[in-house]
């Protein structure tokens, strides 16, 4: 089994049995060479590399300059608004590997956990394989084409042609690939799967299915021990079976456990025990596996709604894709971590993973922190939604990509529901419910523990079928999408009373009426905004909207997130913190003029994916005593608001209002100040300062000390700040950075929806007065030290530590 590194050092600080093994699957992920176009021969062992480019994976060259250029943005792109206008394309990827001649007689396994897309994998000059979809994971077993003692060669060819994405997909191995060194007879790929059948305040029964393989030429009697570690590390309950498995053949060993007074894992609480599996033979152990879980109860009806251990829980919701903003789509664990952090700060307790697989490591975070998931499959079926997408490897291919999915997560306590897809064109079909039927039955041959669910568009009773093959019905915009009628819930509530609803995706502009219906209907477990994080692709949906064209290039960002692709809240998930949290305040100004050219055509009425067009801003030089509209977003009973000390009247911010209160407010530089009241108590208070000009450069990074695992990241927010440290939010001052140290700058950004400026090099322009600057640790520990330069301004530096 694959663990991630974090898990791995928590389990070896750990007290160990009598007997350990070294971690059996590393980290493969150092030391490649790429190529970006075509390179005829590159499988072969005897091709010339040597001018390749060397690099660690993660990668994705669609993030990088276009060659030639600095800019990963080019108009003429094939993507076009779909990516962002990035570039695809074809890449080649080589690795020398050896292995020494002390692990001949060893089963050898390459896993790779996503290549977008279209891989096709050589070792040693002999094919693998080929592997179509981009997001799932996948693996060979290479033990008879290795060579122990000599060099061996990996090849990796990567497709990423024609149009196949309506997001930034990435191209290239962006996640992470694992090699696993392990005795003929092992725990199988992805072979535990542990479950918690029956839970009470006093004791759990926890369910160990282990599968067992044996690829050695004799039967093997084979002792099964099974351990479980409470959330501290200690040892709570032991199993032990026996059993013979027969050569070439695999068993599955089914073990019952039970647990003293459970800690349940919650999203306020999640707590992870750990399953130790562990193969004897003889005296002698052979292979070790470690599994995290989580012991709780879930269940959807709807009289309760969503229930977790027994509790009704309200899904607060969003969507997202896996891009990682200035990183492109490379998955490193901490990127993947902290977007959970944020959404969690911003009171998410649930995401849908729109609409593939994610990455381990994100599942991982998520499990970690108490994040709920939607685990989906696919965007489509066997009917495309462009030219060159997924639905031409449908038919071959599907059973193998949903196998990947629930082997691999079924074990991840934060997972609830699995999705079989998005928007399916056939949904209306009697296809489309044949192919829904057999993806669910398909899907509870392996996980019986969740329910199904898929999102859902044109809302109308010819999709009743459809929704009748899942188990829970997943509304795509139905508090005015499809049909423009708020009712829908109610309505098909009073038609089908047995049916759970949530809303899969919701605009942000019908965020209100999106949860009030949550609130006010037991029988709507949640809704889901698209989206909870910004992304690169469906470039300007949030401003332009639909349709799209090329002329909407340099627009690259979809500008619809609560959260920007530098991890920055945005106004509307200030508004969405008024819905979902207590004594929420927050205050925002309506610019005079439109913060973007507008776009020339009308756009359709249902594409609604835009917030209010305010900005965090009392910055307004040359609107002196001209009104600015003033917008106030609050979960106090009422807000007054003050100009420079001077109170300008008290509103209600009540679910009459909306939660928002708004004045007309003649410009004065200063300070405006908002306070929320709830009773006769003073709440939250929230200001906007105008800012003088900039004196200099502020640099804060989310993590002072990172890990020296080659792997770890720090995110430093750089502002420009007046005297009093205001961020002057007008300024767009060029940036320039250096690093020493033994780090790397791996990403730069400043949410500026239509930059097309590099995402690689150690410079970028600031947007609303700030940057963003991800650097990287190397396996060198030491002092990491960044360097920020603007025109005019003091140099400013911050040291990170890597340890």
């Amino acid at each position: 089994m694959k663990l991630t590194l974090t898990l791995l050092s928590l389990l070896l600080s750990m007290t160990l049995h009598a007997q350990t093994r070294p971690a059996k699957t590393t980290l493969f992920d150092t030391g490649w060479r790429f190529h970006r176009g075509g390179a005829q021969g590159a499988e072969k062992p005897s091709f010339d590399d040597k001018q390749w480019r060397t690099l660690d994976l993660p990668h994705d060259w669609s993030i990088e300059d276009v060659p030639g250029t600095a800019s990963p943005f080019n108009p003429n792109a094939i993507s076009q608004a779909n990516g962002g206008f990035t570039m695809g394309g074809t890449g080649w990827y080589r690795k020398t590997f050896v292995l020494p001649a002390t692990q001949k007689g060893q089963r050898i396994q390459l896993q790779f956990d996503g290549v977008y897309m279209n891989s096709q994998v050589w070792l040693n000059g002999k094919l693998l394989g080929s592997h179509p979809y981009g997001y799932t994971s996948f693996w060979y077993d290479v033990t008879d084409k290795v060579q122990f003692g000599a060099d061996n060669i990996l090849a990796v060819q990567v497709r990423n042609e024609g149009e196949n994405s309506r997001w930034y997909s990435g191209s290239g191995i962006y996640r992470h690939v694992w090699l696993t060194v392990q005795p003929p007879v092992h725990v199988g790929q992805w072979g535990t799967y542990i479950t918690t059948p029956k839970i009470t305040t006093t004791d759990a029964q926890v369910k160990a299915q282990t599968k067992v393989a044996n690829e050695s030429g004799q039967s093997a009697q084979i002792r099964l021990i099974t351990y479980l570690r409470n959330p501290q590390g200690k040892e709570v309950a032991r199993t032990e079976s026996k059993q013979s498995v027969a050569a070439g053949a695999t068993a599955t060993i089914v073990q019952s456990l039970a647990v003293k007074s459970p800690e349940r894992w919650a999203v306020e609480k999640p707590a992870l025990y750990t399953a130790l599996t562990e193969i004897y033979q003889g005296q002698q152990l052979i292979d070790q596996a470690e599994t995290p879980f989580g012991i709780r109860s879930i269940s959807f009806d709807a009289q309760h709604g969503f229930r977790l251990n027994g509790q009704t829980l309200k899904l607060k919701g969003g969507c997202i894709h896996h891009d990682n903003g200035p990183l492109g789509a490379r998955a490193y664990d901490r990127a993947e971590e902290r977007k959970i952090e944020l959404l969690k700060a911003s009171g998410y307790n649930a995401i849908r993973c729109s609409h593939n697989p994610p990455s381990p490591a994100l599942l991982d975070a998520c499990d970690r922190l108490g994040m709920l998931v939607i685990d989906e499959a696919f965007d489509m079926w066997r009917h495309g939604k462009n030219p060159y997408d997924y639905h031409l490897y449908f038919d071959q291919w599907w059973q193998k990509d949903v196998a990947s999915m629930v082997q691999r997560d079924r074990n991840h306590p934060s997972i609830i529901l699995w999705s079989l897809g998005n928007e399916i064109p056939e949904r209306g079909t009697a296809e489309g419910v044949k192919t829904a039927r057999q993806l669910a039955d398909y899907i509870r041959t392996m996980d019986t523990t969740r329910l199904i669910t898929a999102g859902v568009n044109g809302l109308s009773p010819d999709k009743d079928p459809y929704f009748a093959a899942l188990d829970v019905a997943g509304y795509n915009y139905a508090a005015g999408g499809d049909h423009h009628k708020a009712a829908i819930y109610a309505d098909d509530h009073a038609r089908l009373p047995k049916r759970v609803m949530y809303g899969s995706e919701s605009y942000p502009l019908e965020a209100f009426g999106s949860w009030m219906d949550v609130l006010d209907h037991p029988y709507v477990v949640g809704d889901f905004v698209w989206t909870a994080v910004d992304y690169i692709g469906e470039a300007s949906i949030g401003w332009l909207g639909y349709w799209q064209y090329q002329s909407f290039y340099p627009w690259n960002l979809a500008f619809c997130g609560d959260i920007d692709i530098c991890g920055w809240k945005r106004p509307q998930s200030y508004y969405r913190d008024a819905l979902w949290k207590e004594n929420q305040v927050s205050l925002f100004v309506k610019p005079p003029t439109p913060s973007f050219p507008l776009n020339p055509n009308q756009k359709e009425e249902w594409s609604k994916w835009e917030w209010h067009d305010v900005l965090a801003d009392w910055t307004w030089p040359g609107q002196e005593n001209k009104p600015l509209t003033v917008e106030v977003y609050s979960s106090c009973e009422q807000v007054e608001l003050f100009l420079n000390d001077k109170s300008l009247g008290v509103k209600p911010t009540t679910r009459a209002t909306k939660f928002v209160a708004t004045w007309s407010v003649p410009y004065q530089p200063g300070e405006l100040k908002a306070i929320g009241r709830t009773g006769n108590k003073e709440g939250s208070t929230a200001t906007l300062k105008s800012a003088d000009k900039p004196v200099r450069l502020t640099l804060t990074p989310d993590r002072q000390t990172i890990k020296a695992n080659g792997q770890d990241l720090s995110y430093i927010t750089v502002e420009l700040v007046d005297g009093r440290g205001v961020r002057h939010p007008k300024t767009e001052n060029a940036l320039k950075f250096k690093l020493s140290g033994p780090g790397t700058i791996v990403g730069v950004g400043n949410a500026n929806p239509v930059s097309v400026e590099s995402y690689q090099r150690p410079q970028r322009n600031a947007c609303q007065g700030r940057a963003l600057v991800i650097v990287k640790s190397s396996e060198q520990a030491g002092k990491i030290t960044l360097r920020a330069i603007a025109d005019g301004l003091p140099t400013a530096e911050v040291t990170i530590a890597a340890e």
